[in-house]
């Protein structure tokens, strides 16, 4: 499994993204292109120190992929997004 730091490479902070954030507790991150489901969740997981519930990505039409990471109710998306720069 690679290091955390070489799954994600950066956070996604579009208008989508922070209705996604407020609205469904969801995170999004441009991925590397090979990452899996479980090392992206693994990712979030030992960068944030959150819980993640459920990983959904797809490929965009630029060819990164993207990735919308769901946190367990017990953490706000909001405050990660606070904490790493985003809001």
């Amino acid at each position: 499994m690679r290091a955390p730091e070489d799954v994600i490479i950066r956070p996604l902070h579009t208008e989508k993204a922070v209705m996604l954030m407020e609205k469904y507790n969801t995170l999004t991150f441009i991925v590397r292109r090979d990452a899996t489901k479980p090392e992206i969740k693994h990712a979030v997981e030992k960068l944030y120190d959150v819980k993640v519930v459920k990983v959904n990505t797809l490929i965009t039409s630029k060819g990164e992929k993207k990735a919308y990471v769901k946190l367990a109710p017990e953490y706000e998306a909001t405050k990660i997004a606070s904490q790493i720069g985003l809001i």
